[in-house]
């Protein structure tokens, strides 16, 4: 009989977080700080708005591109916190969360054997997309005395005559790096230079706390090079409203909603109606979970410098990222027996590429109390392993 399954498929690895999640979800009295989502519930006033449009009948499809007033908001979102400019018409499309608008651009975008560069740790979807467009993977390694930032010098040696598209995952998830505008300008001089496009991911913008986010397509040069992806997950905690968009020029635009349109049809209709909300009138919940957010990294960090565990300062997203290199396990297997023996679930830093072996990623998208909790349990469990040396 024929193998009914694709080899391309196959060959890639499941997601290493929803590993853990799952076993956390089957262990009674565990914690879990693996799950990059809100313990928030989405603000009152936008889930009325959603409820409000199923109660009127607003159940139909709508255009594939999205609500042209949600695509509307977006665009005056765009001006108002970035000044960046789209035609709400032409050049914005409202996806099912970031993945699908990640995925749509990818495969838009490149040729088969076309190079795409994803600096790493980052995000587990990227790489997976990447092959499953044909295209060739190329991992550029973050390090840790950078703060985990993209540098001009690990761009330039890693572009070759085949390298088409840049993937920049700031703020980044596992690690809570962000780039600033120096350090992007100096990213979009190489881009500008060797001719390549940018997929920015700016699932995290909101949640920035140096300063203000700043997006690489505001700068000189770099509108016409980018597709910048973002959605209402992170900021908004609307994770299970599945909704995301993505901006870029009409000529990649025109592309990515042609997929879109064969895959999906549209997003959600009462999620849309539900973004309407959240963009107009969010502004002062986003503020609010963000300093909670804050107050919690803030805790974190300076917990772990209280048990000298090795960690560099954060300043995006809802993640820490320590080390445990100094006890001579991989980060699976410290996971694993942190589960196993406290009952706390972390992620491997490992599961965010091959880079990130050596570290942990601990979202703070958790209860202060929890948190707590947990970093009692992890002070005890470091103490037993040093212990044991």
């Amino acid at each position: 009989m024929r193998n009914p399954l694709s080899e391309k498929v196959v060959n890639i690895k499941p997601s290493g977080i929803r590993k853990f999640f799952d076993i956390v979800s089957e262990m009674e009295d565990a914690i879990s700080l693996g799950v990059g989502e809100p313990d928030f519930d989405t603000p009152w006033h936008i889930r009325d708005e959603g409820i409000y449009s199923l109660e009127k009948g607003r159940t139909f499809y709508t255009s594939n591109s999205g609500l042209k007033e949600l695509r509307t908001e977006i665009a005056n979102y765009m001006k108002r916190t970035q000044d960046i400019i789209y035609d709400a018409n032409k050049e914005i499309i409202v996806t099912v969360g970031g993945s699908e608008a990640i995925d749509i651009a990818l495969r838009a975008m490149v040729n088969p054997g076309d190079e795409v560069l994803i600096p790493q740790p980052s995000f587990v979807s990227y790489e997976p997309c990447a092959i499953l467009a044909n295209a060739v993977p190329v991992i550029i390694e973050l390090k840790a005395e950078n703060e985990f930032r993209l540098t001009a010098a690990e761009l330039r040696s890693a572009i070759t005559d085949k390298t088409k598209v840049l993937i920049l995952p700031f703020p980044n998830n596992p690690t809570g790096a962000i780039m600033e505008k120096e350090e992007l300008q100096a990213i979009a001089d190489i881009v500008k230079e060797r001719d390549l496009y940018i997929i920015s991911d700016e699932i995290y913008a909101e949640l920035t706390y140096k300063g203000s986010h700043v997006s690489i397509a505001s700068l000189p040069g770099m509108w016409e090079r980018t597709v910048l992806i973002n959605g209402f997950s992170k900021a908004y905690a609307m994770t299970g409203w599945r909704l995301g968009y993505a901006c870029a020029p009409e000529v990649i635009m025109e592309q990515m909603t042609k997929i879109h349109q064969f895959a999906i049809m549209c997003a959600p209709t009462t999620s849309q109606y539900a973004a309407i909300e959240a963009i107009k009138n969010g502004d002062e919940d986003v503020a609010q979970m963000k300093e909670s957010y804050n107050q919690r990294r803030r805790f974190l960090l300076h917990s772990f410098r209280e048990m000298s565990l090795e960690c560099f300062e954060p300043f995006g997203a809802f993640y820490v990222f320590p080390c445990i290199k100094e006890f001579g396990m991989t980060s699976e297997e410290f996971a694993s027996r942190f589960l196993t023996e406290e009952k706390v679930a972390v992620v491997p830093g490992s599961a965010f590429g091959d880079c990130g072996e050596g570290y942990l990623r601990i979202s703070y998208a958790y209860s202060l109390d929890n948190l707590k909790i947990a970093i009692d349990k992890l002070r005890d469990f470091v103490e037993r392993l040093r212990s044991e040396k």
